[in-house]
């Protein structure tokens, strides 16, 4: 799997566990995803709005095709969002820096989504440009 290929290609990235709070690590990768020229959504269902970002309350209800989907939910949530991901069909599932859950994504990957887990995205991008 050629992460930089990935990153090249792609161009709309959804943000699961996107926070309000601007000091927190998913916020402040989905903000350096937008500077580097992504479009990015957040997806939390607690969340109405965030400044230069539209949030939505969960992946099925993103009017458009996501490239990525980025997530920063704990390894114990990943079975709770994988319908969701298999009903958008991302070419790409991300699970952030120190989460992982092999048996959760195995359903994205028998369906041709890449899987890519316990990498950060924002440390990934900035080696590859």
């Amino acid at each position: 799997m050629d992460i930089c290929k990935i990153l090249k290609d792609s161009k709309t990235i959804a943000v699961v566990g996107i926070s309000s709070n601007p000091t927190r690590t998913s916020r402040r990768i989905a903000d350096y995803l937008i500077d580097a020229g992504y479009k990015v959504v957040g997806v939390n269902p607690g969340i109405p709005k965030i400044e230069g970002m539209d949030v939505y309350s969960n992946l099925t209800d993103i009017p458009f095709d996501i490239d990525i989907v980025n997530v920063f939910r704990r390894p114990e949530d990943i079975p709770q969002i994988i319908p969701d991901v298999l009903a958008v069909k991302p070419k790409v599932l991300w699970l952030q820096l120190g989460i992982s859950n092999d048996e959760a994504v195995q359903p994205c990957i028998d369906n041709g989504i890449t899987t890519i887990q316990d990498k950060c995205i924002k440390i990934e991008h900035s080696i590859c440009f």
